[in-house]
This record gives structure tokens, C-alpha cells and sequence, in this order.
């Protein structure tokens, strides 16, 4: 009896040690996705934040005489195409709903970008207090969707890096946890801009 003792209480043991690293490992995966939930968290915030600033500033370049029709259209347009997208937990886990959000946001950067670059023209409307002040908020918030988007895409790589390395992938494959998609440069990014004297 002594022997089948001594095998019983050796698989007791084995089942309880790959039990608890099931379990441990479960947790760790768990708490990297919720960094990922909270670091896409921050990066709505800011987008919110962007979304907030443009109706103003679009008001504000509205009141510069002559200022350009199609350069405003174009800004008023792309928030329009950002505020229709469904932003809900599915986006994370939808790679193509993602790349479209992102695309529709480097559009709307684009279109204050170049807003931005026209008012130059307009010494009258770049005097304005309201107008400084917006474009001070609207230079602050892009530099805070940069710094967010870093850091979701750290938090990101951290996570799909720890449901691919092996032993966890086992655990992340039975429990059903997904790679997520991250921020990627827009293709225009890789050409250089030119510079003409």
C-alpha cells in the first residue's frame, strides 16, 4: 500500500503545483489586459479632449475674413467621421474596427494640422486672444495623444508578448485571451516632408 501512496500524493502534488501556476499565470494575463482597458482609457480621454477643442476653434476661424472654405470643411469633416464611429470594447479586439478609428483620428490631425498651417496667412485672426489660447490647448493635446498612444502601445506589446511566450500561451489560449492591435504610423509618416526656399 505504501507505494501506490507515495504515487497518489505525488499527483496530488503535481495537480496542485500546475494548478497554482495555471491560476498565477491566469491572473498575470488578467492584469494585463485590464492595463491595456486602462491605457486605451487614457488615450479616449485625450481623443475626447481634441473632439471638445475643435467646435471652438472652428468658430473662432470662422469669424477671420476670407479665411479658407474647403481647409475648415475639411476639419469639420473629419471630426464628423470620428464622432460616427462606435467606440465600445469590441474595437481593442477587432483589428480592421481599430485600424479604421485610427485612421479616421490621423485624418482629423491632418485636417487641424493644416488648418493651423493656413491661419498663419491671417495675422488678424492669429492676434485673437481665443484663437492663441485654443491653439496653445489644441498643440497641448496633440503632444498628450502622442505620449498616450506610446504608452498603450507599450502596455499592448506587453500584453501580446506575454500570451505568446510559452508556457503562458497554453493558458491564454484555453482562457481565450486574443492579441490586441496597436498604433501604427500612418504610411505618409515614412515619407520626408519637402522643403522649398
Amino acid at each position: 500500500m505504501k507505494p501506490v501512496t507515495a504515487v497518489l500524493g505525488a499527483i496530488v502534488a503535481l495537480v496542485a503545483v500546475v494548478g497554482l501556476w495555471f491560476m498565477t499565470t491566469y491572473n498575470g494575463l488578467v492584469s494585463r489586459q485590464e492595463a491595456v482597458k486602462g491605457a486605451w482609457g487614457q488615450v479616449q480621454n485625450v481623443y475626447q479632449r481634441r473632439m471638445d477643442l475643435v467646435p471652438n476653434l472652428v468658430e473662432t476661424v470662422k469669424g477671420a475674413a476670407g479665411f479658407e472654405k474647403s481647409t475648415l470643411t475639411a476639419v469639420v469633416d473629419a471630426r464628423a467621421r470620428v464622432g460616427s464611429l462606435t467606440i465600445d470594447k469590441t474595437l481593442l479586439e477587432d483589428p480592421a474596427q481599430f485600424k479604421k478609428f485610427a485612421a479616421a483620428q490621423g485624418e482629423l490631425s491632418g485636417a487641424l494640422s493644416r488648418l493651423l498651417a493656413v491661419a498663419e496667412n491671417y495675422p488678424s485672426l492669429k492676434a485673437t486672444e481665443n484663437f492663441r489660447d485654443l491653439q496653445v490647448q489644441l498643440e497641448g493635446t496633440e503632444n498628450r495623444i502622442a505620449v498616450e498612444r506610446r504608452a498603450f502601445n507599450e502596455t499592448v506589446i506587453a500584453y501580446n508578448v506575454a500570451i505568446r511566450r510559452m508556457p503562458a500561451d497554453v493558458v491564454a489560449g484555453l482562457a481565450g485571451f486574443k492579441e490586441r492591435p496597436y498604433f501604427e504610423a500612418e504610411p505618409e509618416a515614412a515619407k520626408a516632408p519637402q522643403v522649398r526656399f
